[in-house]
């Protein structure tokens, strides 16, 4: 880089190797490492704004603060495990909420690198989570209608020495009954179970699947038998039997005829003007 002699890189970060430390729940760092090397960190964040955008030690001073803040970048993922997703995902996502905090912040604005990154880190974090980390897609406002949720539940909970109804969640949260049901079922999306999961214990051999039902024709009939019984009413008595012979004792028309005392030919004519006569009561009621 014109005007400066030497490595900026090595000259910055000589009286400091150590990584920036994480943050404690409060805020502040835990040692070592401690000022020198926040210092050294923060001259790097310094000397990448003032480097001229085609600069070759951009690039390089630009991969080392990331490295000083991945500890940064991984305390704030650990802090969103056990909800789910892996924490090799959650500590990618993170480190490419610090890579943006990087190219975003500004020093001149006086504020500190943390104080810009942790929210832009976080934010990351629960964008994952709204947008990728649901099995079965949901609108957004029932994911964020959940969290308020889980939020006032607690709260709810130690007010009235009981768990929360729907209606003391809907009155705090000023939303219908309706809203807080769909946000609570909402939950049952985030992880769909597969198919072919165990049911019944590891050594059953069974398969959710084979627990699934199938579908029931005679249900599904309902319909069309409650709609032919006054139609099979209006038939003659002997078509009104044919029928039955035909289609609920399973006989051949050569067996009904025997039966009636008629030909095969009789039974097909009057089973044909039968069926003709239901079919078109049925697609034309009226």
């Amino acid at each position: 880089m014109a005007g400066r002699q030497g490595d900026p890189l090595m000259t910055v970060t000589a009286h400091s190797r150590t990584r920036v430390p994480a943050p404690r729940p409060g805020g502040r760092t835990t040692r070592p490492g401690g000022k020198e090397a926040e210092a050294a960190a923060q001259a790097l964040l310094t000397l990448l704004a003032d480097l001229p955008a085609g600069s070759p030690d951009r690039a390089r001073i630009r991969s080392r603060i990331v490295e000083l803040y991945l500890p940064l970048a991984e305390y704030l993922a650990r802090r969103f495990r056990n909800r789910g997703e892996p924490a090799d995902d959650l500590n990618q996502v993170a480190n490419l909420g610090l890579i943006k905090s990087v190219d975003g912040y500004d020093p001149s604005r006086g504020a500190a690198f943390t104080s810009y990154a942790i929210p832009m880190i976080v934010g990351e974090l629960k964008r994952h989570f709204r947008d990728k980390g649901w099995d079965v897609r949901v609108p957004r406002r029932l994911q964020e209608l959940r969290l308020e949720i889980g939020k006032v539940s607690g709260d709810l909970a130690q007010q009235l020495g009981r768990s929360p109804t729907v209606a003391d969640l809907a009155a705090r949260l000023d939303v219908s009954e309706e809203e807080i049901i769909e946000g609570l079922e909402s939950g049952g999306a985030y992880r769909a179970l597969s198919i072919n999961m165990p049911a019944g214990g590891a050594d059953s051999g069974a398969e959710l699947a084979d627990l699934l039902g199938g579908e029931d024709r005679s249900l599904a009939a309902v319909d069309d038998r409650e709609s032919l019984r006054p139609l099979l009413a209006r038939l003659p008595a002997r078509e009104q039997k044919i029928i039955a012979m035909r289609f609920f004792g399973n006989l051949t028309q050569i067996q009904i005829a025997e039966r009636l005392g008629i030909s095969q030919m009789h039974v097909s004519r009057l089973l044909a003007r039968s069926l003709t006569f239901l079919r078109g009561e049925l697609s034309d009621p009226l």
